[in-house]
């Protein structure tokens, strides 16, 4: 019985998140109201509390939805059976594409973005972590092949990510749109380059 009632909460939370998400597109983050939430779903804001202890946590709950999302994709990538170089590409490539498509260009959902970075930034830190440990996965099968030539597989992932940061947040997807710089494959092509013209290494400071 405990299960059936874990899997109901469950079930009642991802319908809490979905329709906030789909509310801070249509309304807005800073228009939407619990009560608003709670009156879509024909339930009191009290039941809603039973979920979430605030708005903020069900800002949390739906940026976490999405970005675990774009992880999930970005998981699959790194262990299919293609060659490093090829999912390294499409691991990227696809990040920066999947971000684009749920945070930029829609400007309420924009507003939430704005907002997590600031309220929120434990979970687009660990957001970040999750996609630059993904990353290292793909290096490491590289270095392990003898494609890339580095000596520190974690500080590359981090470089890497690092150098994909205007492909990869979302404000800076939109702010460096039609500024001067790489494109998006010129930048991906600059960072494999990099990894497979070694041996080179990267020195921690001491």
């Amino acid at each position: 019985m405990t299960l059936l009632h874990d899997d109901t909460d469950s079930e009642r939370r991802v319908c809490i998140l979905a329709t906030a998400e789909r509310l801070f597109r249509d309304v807005g983050y800073l228009k939407t109201t619990v009560a608003d939430i709670a009156k879509t779903l024909k339930m009191s804001p009290a039941n809603i509390y039973r979920f979430f202890d605030s708005k903020k946590a069900i800002h949390e709950g739906v940026a976490r939805r999405l970005m675990s999302e774009v992880e999930t994709e970005a998981e699959r990538i790194a262990r299919k059976p293609t060659p490093p170089i090829d999912r390294l590409r499409e691991l990227l490539a696809t990040v920066s594409r999947m971000n684009a498509e749920r945070f930029v260009g829609d400007a309420k959902i924009h507003e939430m973005v704005a907002i997590a970075m600031e309220e929120s930034w434990d979970v687009c830190e660990a957001h970040m972590m999750q996609i630059t440990t993904i990353i290292g996965l793909v290096i490491a099968d590289g270095v392990r092949s003898g494609i890339f030539k580095i000596n520190d597989v974690e500080l590359a992932a981090k470089s890497v990510c690092t150098g994909m940061i205007r492909f990869f947040h979302p404000q800076m997807i939109e702010q460096c749109a039609k500024k001067p710089g790489p494109t998006l494959d010129e930048m991906i092509d600059f960072i494999v380059r990099a990894l497979v013209s070694g041996p080179w290494e990267i020195s921690r400071p001491k």
